[in-house]
């Protein structure tokens, strides 16, 4: 699975709890075999990949 959401506040760096809900819900999808492979925050200039910057 791949999660994405958008800051529409232009910062592109994820915020703790964006950190926080990401481990929480590749630990919750674990359960039942669901692979997280990125997570990706999307502004209006750039993107931000948890996978790229070994976040996960």
């Amino acid at each position: 699975m791949i999660l994405s959401h958008s800051h529409p506040s232009g910062v592109g760096e994820p915020s703790r709890a964006d950190e926080v809900l990401t481990t929480n819900l590749t630990a919750a999808l674990g359960l039942i075999d669901v692979r997280v492979l990125d997570h990706v925050i999307v502004t209006v200039g750039s993107t931000y990949s948890f996978a790229e910057h070994g976040k996960l």
